[in-house]
């Protein structure tokens, strides 16, 4: 009898167990397939995008549109990365330091880009609204490229002072170079300083951000109460600015995210942490990677007609 009983104890043990993992497979099934959905619809939205910038003299030869092109790209690369190591740490598949690495890195560079060319475009608009008769000479595509080279630059100098502080870690005395824990930015900041300088530049790129456009958006609400300047431009440059402002917080707004859930670890169950988790990423992290196709895509009276032939089937084309 005791023997009958030990067995049908083992029994129920294994038959907890593999539904134990049933259900882990599944809600690994499960959580993959909603964030890869969005990503994939998303990435579809910004790679028609981005041909349809490329499609016509107009788009190439205006700064703005060149900006947002400059945008987009980032934006692109980004979201792709973001989905690439999420599905890695779905997967608890652990890669080494170096490869990390390249996809952590190149990740937070499209990350800091994004903020500094929406610092640029809020520059462009505000220099159309009060300064209309020189717009063209300020805002010319030599100085535009020459601004996309400058936020290139600055956000691979700042991926460069990461990797030079990383450095400081003795990677040496470790037996090999196979991480312990999933890939991400967080598990790039190895050393108190990086932590510390990571910290310190994105709060330097919030206020930097924030300030450009709000003062930008104050500026094209002086000019607006102007005889001399055009009120449907200020309008929409205005309405444009405060989208920008938006898309400088959500953007930012990533930087929270793992912080976020580390501090909600404490006190709620895993289960909610994991739905959470995923709502946050969707939020957070996948959708303000689109939110600039959207807002031109919809808004812009030049690109829609020509975004939505991409988008949706032509039959007129096949005749």
């Amino acid at each position: 009898m005791r023997c009958f009983s030990k067995m049908y104890a083992n029994q129920s043990e294994t038959n907890i167990t593999v539904e134990l993992q049933y259900q882990g497979l599944m809600g690994l099934v499960l959580f993959s397939i909603m964030t890869t959905v969005p990503s994939c619809v998303f990435l579809f939205i910004n790679g028609t995008m981005l041909f349809t910038l490329r499609s016509k003299p107009v788009f190439r030869e205006t700064s703005r549109y060149i900006l947002l092109y400059n945008l987009l790209f980032a934006d692109t690369i980004n979201l792709a990365l973001s989905q690439l190591l999420y599905l890695i740490a779905a997967c608890r598949i652990r890669l080494t330091y170096p490869m990390c690495g390249v996809f952590a890195f190149l990740a937070d560079l499209t990350t800091v880009i994004s903020p500094l060319t929406l610092v640029v475009m809020s520059l462009e608009r505000y220099a159309a609204v009060c300064y209309p008769l020189r717009h063209a000479t300020i805002i010319t595509i030599k100085n535009t490229g020459v601004a996309i080279i400058v936020v290139w630059a600055f956000s691979s100098l700042s991926v460069l002072t990461r990797v030079l502080l990383l450095l400081n870690f003795p990677f040496a005395e470790l037996e090999n170079l196979q991480m312990k824990d999933f890939c991400g930015k967080e598990s790039m900041l190895l050393d108190p300083m990086s932590d510390l300088y990571d910290r310190a530049y994105t709060y330097f790129l919030f206020v930097l951000g924030g300030v450009t456009v709000t003062c930008s958006y104050i500026g094209v609400m002086v000019a607006a109460r102007s005889a001399s300047t055009d009120k449907a431009s200020a309008q929409k440059a205005r309405n444009t600015l405060l989208l920008h402002l938006v898309q400088l917080g959500l953007s930012l707004s990533s930087t929270i995210h793992n912080p976020f859930l580390t501090a909600i670890s404490k006190v709620l169950d895993r289960i909610i942490i994991v739905r959470i988790q995923i709502i946050l990423y969707v939020c957070i992290i996948i959708f303000p990677r689109c939110l600039s196709a959207l807002i031109y895509g919809i808004r812009d009276q030049t690109i829609r007609p020509v975004l939505m032939h991409h988008l949706c089937y032509d039959r007129t084309s096949l005749n």
